[in-house]
């Protein structure tokens, strides 16, 4: 157990499923005091049932409903932001800027809405993790929408790391990862593309999101880690 954990106040922003999710079993393990948010109430007690975390319905788009939130939280200590939406993928010449746009309010606004709400409550000693997406670096045609969402956050890291010392931010960016942004697929579709990228990543496989969480893990807990973005995506943007 890393001690540095145990009785903490962790923030999952986008904690009710995928990786968020799957750093709220990692850190429950670890003792931590975890709150998770989202914005579907379903899923939100699902999660909430599966690790015995509390759990708040917070639309992260909303920034008076972000600010009200962090305010009834009080001090924390580690802040995941694991928000992400589901647009900005395409072909660029055949892609529709507004979904692009779409894509940016989706992921982009919200985790810049809930990092920046946050900064006040943040204990001296805290964390900030961003998950991004290892499409900010990886040059993949029909990402170049992702590419940007991606980038733009990971490209504020650096510096807001010499801006919020010494509170320390950093970024895990997770290549293909079997979680429920493919749910927009068909589940045999899903399986068809995952085995297609299996052969094109170097460790052979599409990871799982707890693999991924434990890298978010070591970056909120690592004490001599910040402006740091820890690419987990199996070797894919080598």
């Amino acid at each position: 157990m890393n001690p540095l954990f145990e009785q903490k106040k962790v923030v999952i922003a986008g904690g009710t499923s995928g990786i968020g999710l799957a750093a709220a079993q990692l850190l429950i393990a670890q003792k931590a005091n975890v709150t998770i948010t989202g914005r579907n109430a379903a899923k939100l007690e699902l999660a909430k049932q599966q690790t015995g975390v509390s759990g708040k319905i917070l639309d992260s788009s909303d920034r008076a409903q972000v600010d009200t939130f962090f305010r009834e939280q009080g001090k924390i200590d580690h802040l995941i932001i694991a928000l992400s939406g589901s647009k900005g993928g395409g072909v660029f010449a055949e892609l529709p800027l507004q979904d692009l746009r779409d894509g940016f309010e989706g992921k982009f606004w919200p985790q810049l809405n809930t990092l920046q709400a946050a900064i006040p409550y943040m204990n001296t000693g805290g964390s900030i993790t961003l998950i991004t997406a290892i499409s900010a670096v990886a040059k993949l045609p029909g990402f170049s929408g992702l590419t940007a969402i991606n980038g733009a956050l990971e490209l504020m890291v650096p510096v807001l790391a010499k801006e919020l010392m010494p509170l320390r931010i950093n970024a895990v960016s997770p290549g293909v990862t079997d979680t429920p942004w493919w749910d927009f697929l068909p589940a045999d579709a899903k399986q068809e593309a995952f085995a297609q990228y299996a052969t094109q990543i170097p460790v052979g496989m599409v990871a799982r999101p707890e693999v991924v969480a434990e890298a978010v893990l070591f970056a909120a807990g690592n004490v001599n880690t910040t402006g740091t973005i820890i690419r987990c995506d199996g070797g894919l943007s080598s």
